[in-house]
């Protein structure tokens, strides 16, 4: 897993800046911060996330292909250009419906509250 920060200032095509690894997930962080970070990750078929608990907030956007994302036991397909936000300490996992990319942002300020 790859986990270099973009260069800052340079215009990207996110679909683009990650290829496809035969029988893996390959993350490529775009920006990481003590707030919270931002990652494209690409998933080959039969790849995905098996369930579990973020005690954040994680905006998922497909940026190609499709996936179920399960929140909760509550299944969403999301295809390209379509986006879910999952709750804070929500169960969940994504399952892959064939090769997919997405952008993946996870907001770890606005808890102290």
């Amino acid at each position: 897993m790859e986990h270099l920060e973009l260069e800052k200032s340079k215009a990207y095509i996110m679909v683009e800046i990650i290829e496809y690894v035969p029988n893996s997930v390959v993350i490529k962080t775009i920006l990481k911060k003590s707030t919270g970070n931002i990652s494209v990750i690409s998933f080959d078929s039969g790849e995905g996330f098996n369930e579990r608990i973020s005690p954040f907030d994680t905006f998922i956007q497909i940026i190609e292909g499709k996936a179920e994302i399960v929140i909760d036991d509550a299944k969403t397909l999301l295809v390209t250009g379509q986006s879910i936000i999952i709750p804070a300490h929500k169960a969940n996992s994504i399952n892959p419906n064939g090769r997919f990319k997405m952008i993946l942002t996870v907001i770890k300020s606005g808890y102290e509250e």
